[in-house]
C-alpha cells in the first residue's frame, strides 16, 4: 500500500511535531524502521552537537540560544530528503524554524491529550515541563493553534505506538 505513494513517500520528508512527551521520538523511530528512513531527533542533534543536554542549554545559554540552534538544524534538515524528523515540542512556534521544513514535506501533529502525556511520562529532563500539570496544559492550550496551522495530518490514536504509526501510514497514503 505504502509502496504505491512511490517517488513522493521515498523523497519527502515526514515531520512530526506535538507537544513534549507525545511520542514523536518513539513513533519516528517506528516510522523510520516501518519506511526504511533516517529518523532524526532535532533535540538529540542539538544536544549531541553541543555536546550538552537541552536542560544544560537551557541553563547555560536560554530559551533563545536554545531555538536559535533549532532553527539552524530545522533549515539544514529542509535541505535532505527522506528523513523523518520528529521536531522539539516548542521548534513549530518560530515561523523561521517550521516554514522550512513544511515546504520540504509532509507535517503529522500527534494530538495526544496533554493530561495524559504529563500523567504518564518521565518530565525530570525537560525544562519546560518542571512548572507542574496546570502550567503543561496551559502550555498545550497555548500551542495546540500553532500545530494545527502546520499540520498536514493530525493523528489522535495513541493506543499503542504501532496504532499512531498506522495512522500516519494510513494518512500518508
Amino acid at each position: 500500500m505504502f509502496r504505491r505513494a512511490g517517488r513522493w513517500l521515498k523523497m519527502k520528508n515526514i515531520i512530526l511535531i506535538g507537544m513534549m512527551g507525545c511520542g514523536k521520538t518513539t513513533c519516528g523511530g517506528l516510522l523510520s524502521r516501518r519506511l526504511d528512513r533516517e529518523l532524526v531527533d532535532t533535540d538529540a542533534l542539538i544536544a549531541a552537537r553541543e555536546g550538552r543536554s537541552i536542560p544544560e542549554i537551557f541553563a547555560a545559554q536560554g530559551e533563545d540560544r536554545f531555538r536559535e540552534l533549532e532553527r539552524g538544524v530545522a533549515e539544514e534538515l529542509a535541505r535532505r530528503e527522506g528523513l523523518v524528523v520528529a521536531c522539539g515540542g516548542g521548534l513549530p512556534l518560530r515561523d523561521d524554524a517550521m516554514a522550512p521544513l513544511k515546504s520540504s514535506g509532509t507535517v503529522v501533529f500527534l494530538c495526544r491529550d496533554p493530561g495524559e502525556t504529563f500523567d504518564t511520562v518521565p518530565m525530570d529532563a525537560r525544562p519546560l515541563a518542571q512548572e507542574g500539570r496546570e502550567a503543561f496544559l496551559a502550555r498545550f492550550r497555548n500551542r495546540e493553534p500553532v500545530y494545527r496551522f502546520w499540520a498536514d495530518q493530525i493523528v489522535t490514536d495513541f493506543s499503542s505506538p504501532e496504532a499512531t504509526v498506522n495512522a500516519i501510514l494510513e494518512g500518508l497514503s
